[in-house]
């Protein structure tokens, strides 16, 4: 019987379409777990098969324990093995597991190494071992550890899903997408390989091929949680709110993990806010600093944490920056609020990234500003504030993003401020002057990429080469906002366009943050998509013009404003991906836009 006709038609379409969607991060998730139930049953048959040792009968307790998901038991019988037998390999994997399932990944991990030190030709620890790998970011080492065990096991479902995960992460998605398709002529039944196939596809931007594959993953496994919230993030991707929370919802009604509750509460918290249902957006975005979260930062903060609805009048309120850089930016919004409930600006704290110190003490000048330092203390981020160890502990403290729970409740809450953050007026005058020197036209700050290029990312930014008709623009003089390596990119222009895009002297586009905000205020136009360094001229008042993308949950459920930034004048494509339409847009806008006055 031939591959094809062995598929669903449903599975006929997909497959064949998975060869083009190659070329145009979901959920996919790395399969198994530590300590599963056919992982036990192979090692109770190799426990079984060991000949009398002195160390036997406590593997075969441990194991007994493990059966009953009583890790922490097993654990002690699995060490009262190892202290009559340290070179026992069966015993360093049954302490992996447990180390694992206590969420003590440094340690499981030495433990699988020494497993697989001792059971060399036990390829199930090398699945196991890369399964960690994985989870520890440590993907190049996963990926050998999975072609070891495929190398065993050619035939393993797992380990090709697992394969293709690792692949995908590491930026080469037709290869991961090629893996998966063999797989499925083998296994054309898996749901699990048709949800990985669906959520690479999805972080390509191929949201209608990701549709296909994760339907058909639900037809093959109706209450299969991650492709129903993978099917959501595709309609939310695509405009369909409504859907999106549906099948969102419908994901979180099957029994799930915490960390998989956490995330899709995340998701259902970004579809509400795209509706328009704010609060109840806000409510949901808590899932962000929940314990069960898997990217949570913990913070060590000797104080109660503030509630909607707390009197903190008079109070002494400790307020941490949360998130990426644009988002400490965007979400000051808040401040000026707080700090008429507190009474007085003296009272306020604030710990924000260190870049950001100065620009937040200027902004706030009678307030406390101090950096924050975030720590990796396996497997979780720990944030800390260094500049408040030797001071009383504040009275109360929030994290910055939860006081939009009482304060930006609604589009209205959102003030018509002409900014809500101060840039240096010195640094703004000795730009006007610098800006003088630069090629005539009226000055133009461009942002066209985000330093963070993983997880799929890439799709909400256009193609350099897309920006060609707004480039061609006469009049103007566009000038390099962009931070990093971009050197590509202004030289495509150059070559290509016969456009200079100016860049500024003495400054560190990346580093020096504070005079980023004055650069951007001493412009006639900051333009670009939303990345930090956008968000600090906004938030300083800067004139903006901002390419956003569909399902943006920054736009709150508006078409064609920005609440955050008034000023704001905002533009984005019908669907993803269509760059042309929008390019061409903000280009005769931008023509507008210069035609009241000559240029200089």
């Amino acid at each position: 019987m031939s591959v094809r006709t062995k598929l669903s038609d449903t599975s006929v379409i997909a497959l064949d379409t998975a060869a083009v969607a190659a070329r145009a991060r979901f959920d996919s998730g790395i399969a198994g777990e530590a300590g599963s139930k056919d992982a036990l049953a192979q090692l109770e048959s190799a426990v079984g098969e060991l000949r009398a040792i002195r160390a036997k009968p406590h593997l075969q307790r441990a194991l007994g324990a493990f059966n009953r998901d009583d890790f922490a038991g097993g654990e002690k019988w699995v060490l009262k093995a190892l202290e009559l037998d340290e070179r026992n390999g069966l015993a360093w994997y049954l302490l992996a597991f447990a180390r694992e399932r206590a969420g003590d990944f440094a340690s499981s991990l030495h433990c699988y190494e020494s497993a697989l030190s001792l059971l060399p030709d036990h390829a199930e620890v090398a699945n196991d071992l890369g399964r960690l790998a994985f989870r520890l970011g440590m993907k190049e080492q996963a990926e050998k550890l999975f072609r070891h065990f495929l190398a065993r096991y050619p035939d393993s479902l797992e380990a090709a899903n697992n394969l293709a995960c690792t692949i995908r992460d590491l930026a080469r998605q037709d290869e991961a997408i090629e893996i998966l398709r063999q797989a499925i002529a083998t296994y054309p039944g898996s749901a699990i390989l048709w949800n990985t196939l669906g959520s690479i596809v999805s972080e390509q931007g191929d949201f209608a091929t990701a549709r296909i594959f994760l339907e058909e993953a639900l037809r093959l496994e109706p209450a299969f949680p991650k492709a129903r919230h993978n099917l959501a993030n595709a309609c939310l991707s695509q405009g369909d709110l409504e859907s999106a929370l549906t099948h969102n919802d419908a994901a979180l009604a099957c029994p799930i993990t915490g960390d998989e509750r956490q995330m899709m509460r995340m998701l259902r918290s970004t579809i509400l806010i795209s509706l328009g249902r704010i609060a109840e957006g806000w409510e949901e975005y808590e899932a962000r600093v929940h314990p069960d979260f898997e990217d949570v930062t913990l913070y060590q903060i000797d104080a109660p944490r503030w509630e909607p609805g707390d009197d903190v009048r008079g109070k002494r309120m400790l307020v941490v920056a949360e998130q990426g850089l644009g988002d400490e930016v965007l979400f000051a919004n808040v401040l000026e609020d707080l700090v008429a409930d507190l009474g007085s600006e003296e009272l306020l704290t604030l710990a924000v990234e260190p870049r950001l110190t100065p620009l937040f003490q200027r902004s706030f000048p009678k307030a406390e500003v101090g950096a924050h330092a975030t720590y990796k203390i396996p497997p979780r981020s720990v944030r800390v504030m260094p500049f408040l160890e030797d001071k009383p502990p504040p009275d109360v403290w929030s994290p910055m993003a939860s006081l939009l729970r009482q304060y930006r409740t609604s589009i209205d809450a959102f003030p018509d401020r002409e900014r809500f953050l101060t840039a240096d007026p010195i640094r703004i005058t000795h730009w006007r002057k610098v800006l003088e020197g630069a090629p005539k036209g009226r000055k133009v700050g461009l942002l066209w990429k985000s330093a963070i290029i993983s997880s799929g990312r890439h799709r909400f930014f256009s193609p350099f080469e897309a920006w060609a008709p707004v480039l061609a623009t006469p009049g103007v003089c566009f000038v390099n906002l962009q931070y990093g390596d971009c050197s590509v990119e202004l030289e495509a222009a150059r070559r290509d366009l016969g456009v200079e895009i100016w860049t500024p002297p003495g400054i560190d586009l990346k580093q020096d943050l504070d005079d980023v905000a004055a650069l951007c205020c001493a412009l006639d136009l900051v333009l670009g998509f939303s990345n930090a360094s956008l968000n600090l001229g906004a938030a300083c008042g800067a004139p903006t013009w901002l390419i956003s993308v569909p399902g943006a949950w920054t736009r709150l459920g508006t078409a064609d404003r920005y609440p955050w930034y008034p000023q704001a004048r905002l533009f984005a494509p019908a669907n993803f991906g269509a760059w042309d339409d929008v390019m061409a847009e903000i280009a005769t806008a931008l023509r507008t836009f210069l035609s009241p006055s000559k240029a200089d």
